[in-house]
């Protein structure tokens, strides 16, 4: 039997079912280069302020250095029996340096190495998200670029609206994904303090210096209060919370890409890399890659549900609850990391049915609205000519007939306002030109605002960690 850290209060050994039952290292044994960076910075700073001696902490490091080296390796074993990834490493320090490794732990707690721990991991993943979601965002604008000038049926309630530059609906998605970005690097920012040094959570007696651990690991500041410092989950919650929203407008471009790529659009096609075939049917191509991304939304909203329920009812300080954060998390993370990765290459490949795109413009009544804003400029009052346009539509319809091959004789049987300058006025091309409003999608304004988006991608190029 393994004996443990915390065994000299017990009379009896753990019974092998709670045991099995309460070891984590399964899952955390991920957090072994945070965990190993934080007690280097803890040992140098017990040495600093005297409480090991340079030898001892030297010691300590090299043995870190040297247990980092095997687990990276995959040679190291790690003893469910322990726990978790902390008490793994901590014993096997003591094994291999004796005296030296039972002082490490001299003013601290597995409840701030736990937190400080994840927020290491936690912003380390953030910050790799960032530079993929950065890659993504040029991918949209570099495709939004390529295709500002065809033109497609922009869509309300799934049906054909206005006509739209096809730039400009990418770069909608731009403007979601910037916001993500953003939202992570705020979020980061509330994460880098450290909790190192709070030990269980009232502190320590020891004349341990919490500025240096936390500068040492590239946090801030140490956090205020020793009693948050343990319990604070937040920033995990706010991770995944920050990481759903990514998924979800991850989510509704995938829903996108499968309309457009569907046989009753057929406005993109995507690379065969990309996609995947019937085991039945030997026609199929089907977009399994965007299905996929839209599947697993559910599971990161599920993440943080998750984390949620289990911290809504936890009193101050750790709770053994606590354990269960670190599954949600580094799932939620991974999975978006994955996600983003896949759908960078997707877009990169996917090619624009322009002649599709022309045929669904002469479909819907595209240009109904500019009929209205037609007569509106020739004086008509605004709620007059929508009326007298929704009777021109009933009419077309009625025949079989598109406002396309409208005669101007037609046209004036509904209104003497109408001129010749009519037909060029509903072309979709001008219909998208004329919509100059700021935000809009002539080309004119989306070639504008690719210019800008490029500009803004080179602002958050930087990296804080």
């Amino acid at each position: 039997m393994t004996d443990k850290p915390w065994s000299g209060r017990f009379q009896e050994g753990v019974d092998k079912k709670v045991e099995a039952f309460t070891e984590s290292v399964s899952i955390d044994h991920r957090l072994y280069r945070q965990d190993i960076e934080g007690s280097i910075a803890h040992a140098r700073m017990l040495a600093a302020v005297g409480i090991l001696t340079p030898k001892e902490a030297e010691t300590i490091v090299q043995g870190l250095f040297s247990i980092r080296k095997d687990i990276d390796a995959g040679t190291f074993v790690f003893d469910p029996a322990l726990e978790d990834v902390h008490m793994n490493i901590e014993v096997e320090l003591t094994k291999r340096i004796g005296e030296a490794g039972k002082k490490l732990h001299t003013a601290r707690s597995r409840n701030d190495q736990v937190s400080t721990d994840l927020r290491l991991y936690v912003r380390h993943v953030l910050t790799q998200i960032l530079r993929l979601l950065r890659d993504f965002m040029k991918t949209i604008v570099d495709k939004a670029s390529e295709q500002a000038d065809t033109i497609i049926p922009g869509m309300t309630h799934l049906q054909f609206a206005q006509p739209v530059s096809f730039g400009h609906h990418l770069l909608a998605y731009f403007e979601m994904f910037l916001r993500d970005y953003q939202r992570i690097d705020d979020a980061l920012e509330r994460l880098n303090v450290s909790p190192l040094g709070s030990a269980a959570l009232a502190g320590t007696p020891h004349p341990i210096d919490r500025f240096r651990t936390a500068k040492e690991l590239g946090f801030a500041s140490p956090c205020r209060n020793s009693m948050d410092g343990v319990s604070d989950r937040d920033f995990a919650i706010e991770a995944v919370f920050a990481v759903s929203l990514v998924m979800m407008h991850l989510s509704r471009l995938c829903e996108e890409i499968i309309i457009w790529n569907s046989q009753g659009y057929a406005l993109v096609d995507l690379p065969d890399s990309y996609t995947t075939g019937s085991s039945i049917m030997p026609q199929k191509k089907n977009p399994d890659v965007a299905e996929l991304v839209r599947g697993k939304t559910g599971r990161v909203y599920g993440n943080l549900v998750n984390l949620l329920t289990m911290m809504k009812g936890l009193p101050l300080t750790y709770n053994r609850d606590m354990q269960e954060d670190k599954l949600p998390v580094m799932d939620s993370l991974d999975t978006v990391s994955a996600c983003v990765e896949v759908i960078t290459g997707l877009i990169r490949g996917m090619v624009i049915n322009r002649q599709a795109a022309e045929r669904a413009l002469k479909k819907g009544f595209l240009t109904a609205t500019d009929i209205v804003d037609y007569l509106a400029e020739k004086g008509v009052p605004f709620r007059d000519a929508h009326r007298l346009t929704g009777e021109i539509v009933a009419s077309r319809i009625h025949q079989g007939k598109t406002i396309d091959d409208m005669t101007l004789l037609e046209f004036k049987a509904f209104s003497d306002k109408f001129g010749d300058d009519i037909f060029a006025y509903i072309h979709p091309s001008s219909a998208v030109d004329r919509r100059r409003s700021f935000g809009g999608t002539s080309r004119e304004n989306v070639k504008a605002a690719i210019k800008e988006a490029y500009a803004l991608l080179e602002d958050v190029g930087y990296e804080k960690v």
